[in-house]
């Protein structure tokens, strides 16, 4: 059975990937700040990546599988990913690391796919991009990386904030030139296990098959939330329509694991 660590198992997608693969391998996760909930989990280590080595924790567990979920100051993330990654060349362990569509930040006309060229305008986008170039430069058997858009569904911070600003009567941003696609936690965590069930390898893009105005997306999701004449502040960073979605094209996952713009707003009401 394959032993997975998943570095950030606190956070919102590394305690939703925890649920998920926790009946199906001998799964464990770091959190770090003090949590009862947590503090009385034996498959829990608190780890805070500002002050303690990584190295040790895994050098303990000897995972088969780390996944990088974690969040915080980005030096910080930066060094805990290269100790990560340089435990992992001296191990038989894969690295599965949560990157974004950031990557493509500063491509404007198309949307990208598996290997096209990263480029970001963005300090967020150029970490994401830093540690992705770390993990190209080993093996690929050792690595796994997976592209990211907007999260949503029922429960997630996004959501809850378009409720939290529809109840406060404050503005909601949204992006009328922006054209993306997105997914839901549930489908993304089906996902992810799929990979590492089938022992994948190589960069993925984990979207949604369609795209959508930004602004569409949220104007819909609210009326699939019911929530009545929201305030909506159209923020235009651009003349014209410019994509930050990440589409799958040579790692194709099975139709069953695939998701489309309309099933990401239908999630909004349903975990």
């Amino acid at each position: 059975m394959k032993k997975v660590l998943i570095i950030g198992a606190s956070g919102c997608i590394g305690n939703a990937l925890y649920k998920e693969l926790n009946s199906y391998f001998d799964t464990y996760g770091t959190y770090c700040t003090d949590s009862l909930v947590f503090d009385k989990n034996q498959k829990f280590f608190q780890y805070d990546m500002e002050l303690e080595d990584i190295t040790i924790l895994l050098d303990t567990l000897k995972p088969t599988y780390i996944i990088a979920a974690i969040r915080g100051n980005f030096n910080g993330q930066l060094d805990a990913h290269q100790r990560m990654i340089a435990w992992i060349k001296k191990h038989t362990c894969r690295l599965l690391f949560i990157s974004s569509a950031n990557v493509f930040d500063t491509f404007t006309n198309f949307p990208s796919y598996e290997h096209d060229k990263t480029l970001s305008e963005s300090v967020y986008g150029r970490l994401k991009i830093k540690i992705e170039n770390a993990l190209l430069r080993i093996p690929p058997s050792k690595y796994v990386i997976v592209r990211v858009p907007m999260i949503f569904g029922a429960g997630t911070p996004r959501i809850e904030e378009l409720k939290t600003a529809h109840q406060l009567k404050a503005p909601i941003e949204v992006f009328p030139n922006v054209i993306l696609n997105a997914t839901t936690l549930v489908k993304l965590t089906q996902q992810i296990h799929y990979i590492i069930n089938r022992g994948r390898k190589g960069i993925f893009h984990l979207g949604s098959t369609d795209v959508i105005h930004h602004s569409d997306l949220i104007k819909e999701l609210c009326m699939q939330l019911q929530l009545q004449d929201p305030i909506l502040k159209q923020v235009y960073n651009s003349n014209d329509d410019r994509y930050l979605a990440v589409l799958p094209k040579d790692n194709v996952l099975p139709k069953n694991l695939q998701i489309t713009i309309q099933e990401v707003i239908k999630s909004a009401l349903v975990k």
